[in-house]
């Protein structure tokens, strides 16, 4: 289980999920079966049809259960709006690192949330998936712009999916070994974050145009 977990699942069913995305790791969005989890999960493939309707389903589940412990670790960060008046790249910095490292301790969460993400069905999923475990983060967004109104000239859309895809991505290669794990990498992806960001981070009416 993770660190901290706030979601309480049947044991059955957390062994479906944790051994989903450690087979999506292994074989692919597209080339996991049913078969592939329940060896991974050391259960009969009929089991798993008692919790779920099929692999997609499976998948959806997998995804949430992601996202909400990605989410919650910002219900229990110590955030000083005075900080982003001082130091607003700090600031920021003081909430992706835990967000980054989240990442990196879960190899295969990690993977598997990457590959979701990319897949097919995630559009349709995406438009009709509950976001609101997400609250925590959003009040912390909702006092970085009003600190720095010059967010708002920026698509929410592509600023939030640059910061998350961005983050996940270069996550996945360190997990997979394509990036070292160490304090340099870290450092470098959020200088490459940072650099677009900075030029927002101003008080009052100035700051980039989109």
């Amino acid at each position: 289980m993770f660190e901290g977990d706030v979601i309480a699942l049947d044991d059955t069913k957390m062994r479906i999920i944790f051994a989903a995305m450690k087979a999506v790791r292994q074989y692919g969005l597209e080339g996991v079966r049913i078969q592939n989890i329940s060896e991974l999960a050391g259960i009969s493939p009929g089991a798993i049809y008692r919790y779920f309707d099929g692999k997609d389903q499976v998948l959806t589940e997998c995804f949430t259960y992601v996202d909400q412990q990605a989410a919650a670790i910002f219900d229990h960060l110590r955030f000083d709006p005075q900080s982003m008046q001082t130091d607003p790249l700090g600031a920021v910095r003081s909430l992706w690192q835990p967000y980054f490292r989240f990442w990196l301790s879960h190899p295969d969460e990690t993977a598997f949330y990457h590959r979701f993400r990319d897949g097919a069905a995630f559009p349709g999923y995406d438009k009709i998936r509950e976001v609101n475990y997400f609250g925590s983060f959003m009040k912390m967004v909702t006092a970085f712009k009003a600190m720095f109104p010059c967010l708002d000239r920026i698509n929410q859309d592509l600023l939030w999916l640059h910061v998350l895809t961005t983050t996940v991505m270069y996550a996945k290669y360190v997990v997979e070994g394509v990036l070292p794990d160490n304090q340099e990498t870290e450092d470098t992806v959020f200088q490459l974050l940072a650099t677009g960001l900075s030029g927002y981070l101003t008080f009052g009416g100035g700051g980039q145009e989109t």
